[in-house]
């Protein structure tokens, strides 16, 4: 007995909202903790505020750079470290919202060979 798939037997368009949802949720869990992590580093080596370790992790993790100059060499090893990490942050974060779109992409194309 051959196992035929339709296109109905794709996720129906409210059960892959909640999914895509799900991962958008996570990514943004993702970029919370690493801005914490970045503020903690920017608060403890360069002594910044909590509102200036903000805007300097921010902008790290958006891939601007640094807003303040950093002035001690463990703020400076910090930020060099933290800006390694924002660009695997930023890959990940790509990949959890963009797994679901590929996958259901994926599936459909699949689904329309052996239809």
């Amino acid at each position: 007995m051959k196992f035929e798939k339709r296109l109905d037997d794709l996720l129906p368009r409210k059960r892959f909202v909640v999914r895509l949802s799900r991962h958008l949720f996570i990514a943004l869990g993702i970029i919370i903790f690493s801005l914490g992590i970045g503020i903690i580093g920017y608060w403890y080596f360069e002594g910044m505020s909590l509102l200036d370790a903000l805007l300097n992790a921010s902008m790290i993790l958006g891939g601007m750079g640094p807003v303040a100059q950093l002035r001690s060499s463990g703020g400076k090893i910090f930020a060099s470290a933290y800006a390694l990490f924002a660009s695997f942050v930023f890959i990940a974060v790509a990949g959890v919202v963009l797994a679901p779109l590929v996958h259901r992409l994926l599936h459909r194309f699949h689904l329309d060979d052996e239809g």
